[in-house]
């Protein structure tokens, strides 16, 4: 099995702040994270004039703003990005960032990430579908708000546009932040890998890190979770988001989870082997046994160590003549 990757998802927890958006990119390098994904937007191309927060935004934020006023206060400026991405490579920690846009798509692709992210949101705009593919990189896209054939036509635009099933990967999702446990539904997740083919995985809204780890043990690949420096900052998002020690706690978690899955065969471990005399039992001698008596099913009984016969061959033993005396709990061996 090849390992889980895991994006930490800064989104704009940075509230605008390239300096926070360096922070945020520390703390999961620190927590082991592979990937720290931020967001890249033009508010005036993504969001109308007239748009509404949505209501978990409003709550969150404690405003009634327009969604582009709120989104205006917390998107880093295009030229932040080579800088953020310039210090994400010298701490040793992945790039990545979600573009919202088309020009925010020609913004990043200066930066060589290793693959483009989809949001959700984007998951119905075909024009922006295709100028994803025409990348001619892998793609992982998230898959919230969405029914399964409306997955499926976004994957064929993908297709279409030159990219191949073993380059695209699904992530199931829930944009509600946070998400009800009774919303995850993580069985989609596998119904996705089933009907569409792709790799799949699991980009995580609810709060605490037990569903990302279940979505591991259920075969998730990769794995997407919103962090924060604090979860009090004013922002739409850091309420529903980790801090950095849940989030290093989260990545233990998933690799322990991994490491636990194994390869499925059913088979000795090599930990164990050592307790298999201790802990199994053999046919001993039950009393006295002379050489020449008939093995009985009274002079005969069941105890440990199991380094001898196995009881298993019980019936066998019966009925064969002692080869030598035993003494009572001495193993029976029979030449």
């Amino acid at each position: 099995m090849s390992k889980v990757v895991i994006i930490a998802e800064a989104g704009v927890n940075h509230n605008g702040s390239l300096e926070m958006a360096c922070r945020l990119a520390d703390e999961a390098k620190h927590a082991g994270a592979d990937y720290v994904k931020f967001q890249t937007g033009i508010p005036e191309n993504v969001i109308s004039v007239r748009a509404e927060q949505a209501e978990y935004q409003k709550h969150n934020t404690g405003t009634s703003e327009s969604q582009l006023d709120m989104v205006r206060k917390i998107m880093l400026r295009p030229d932040d990005f080579k800088p953020l991405k310039e210090y994400c490579d010298s701490i040793g920690i992945r790039f990545l960032s979600t573009p919202f846009d088309l020009d925010s798509i020609d913004i990043l692709k200066p930066l060589e990430m290793d693959l483009w992210k989809i949001p959700s949101g984007e998951i119905t705009n075909l024009p922006y579908l295709r100028k994803i593919a025409s990348m001619g990189q892998p793609v992982v896209m998230s898959t919230g708000m969405s029914r399964l054939g409306e997955v499926d036509d976004a994957v064929g635009v993908l297709l279409d546009g030159g990219l191949t099933l073993d380059m695209i990967t699904l992530l199931h999702c829930n944009t509600e932040y946070p998400t009800p446990y009774t919303d995850v539904n993580l069985r989609a997740m596998l119904t996705l890998r089933d009907a569409i083919g792709c790799r799949v995985g699991y980009s995580d809204h609810t709060l605490g890190i037990e569903v990302p780890v279940a979505a591991v043990a259920m075969g998730a690949e990769v794995i997407e979770k919103h962090f924060t420096l604090d979860k009090t900052l004013p922002g739409p998002d850091h309420v529903a988001s980790l801090e950095p020690a849940e989030l290093k706690a989260m990545v233990s978690a998933i690799r322990h989870t991994e490491a636990a899955l194994g390869s499925g065969r059913k088979e000795v471990s090599r930990s164990e082997r050592k307790n298999i005399a201790i802990a199994r039992k053999s046919i001993i001698a039950a009393r006295p046994i002379s050489k020449g008596e008939r093995f009985s099913h009274d002079n005969l009984t069941v105890k440990r160590p199991g380094n001898g016969i196995s009881p298993m061959l019980w019936d066998t033993v019966v009925g064969l003549e002692a080869p030598r005396d035993f003494e009572p709990d001495e193993l029976i061996e029979l030449r």
